[in-house]
């Protein structure tokens, strides 16, 4: 089993905790309400411009060009992520400019931040692959019996997608290449799983 497998097996039950969050469930059946949903636009959006300098950083660390290289493929797809809030907001009345983060938001991203900016690119990538990995295992799940026809129905295609799925690969195939299988990487990868968790239950109870 690799490395960034069996950070995702040890974290399941985070991983099935964000499945059954009513937040979550209500992306799911439709039944979200908008406001909450809004809200966390807002803070996704900010946390995913934490996200893609958090990779910039990685990458200009990165010890060869492989890597680098790799990392810089994934601040695009950040960014093409943000493009697609940008729609969000818009279709959700939601200011991107005037965002201000929350509690939970402002832990995740200084987390993230001062992780990409301390240790190497094997913590960093570890640091980073549970919110890919989870928002993968998300949509794969939301979608199984078939994209819903309802209002966050654009979510679910996004995070089910065949465009998404690489993304997820690649940053796992840098916690393989790079992070060494010791009790730091896995506190790590645990941390920003319950930082995920946290994240959904602040936009529950905005």
């Amino acid at each position: 089993m690799t490395l960034s497998n069996e950070l995702w097996v040890a974290n399941q039950d985070l991983g099935q905790a964000c499945l059954e969050h009513p937040f979550v469930q209500g992306i799911a059946d439709g039944s979200l309400e908008p406001t909450k949903f809004a809200y966390y636009i807002g803070q996704d959006a900010f946390f995913l411009e934490a996200f893609a300098r958090a990779y910039s950083i990685a990458a200009a660390k990165a010890p060869d060009w492989k890597g680098f290289t790799i990392f810089h493929n994934l601040v695009s797809g950040v960014l093409a992520e943000l493009q697609l809030h940008q729609g969000y907001a818009a279709k959700w009345g939601v200011d991107l400019r005037s965002v201000e983060p929350g509690a939970a938001t402002r832990r995740y991203t200084d987390f993230l931040l001062a992780t990409a900016w301390s240790s190497d690119v094997g913590i960093t990538a570890a640091a980073m692959s549970p919110c890919m990995r989870l928002y993968a295992f998300l949509g794969e799940r939301l979608a199984c019996n078939g994209i819903p026809h309802h209002h966050y129905a654009d979510w679910i295609i996004t995070y089910s997608g065949t465009d998404f799925q690489p993304l997820t690969q690649q940053l796992e195939t840098l916690v393989d290449n790079y992070a060494t299988n010791n009790a730091l990487v896995h506190s790590t990868y645990r941390y920003a799983m319950l930082c995920e968790r946290e994240f959904f239950q602040a936009a529950w109870i905005m």
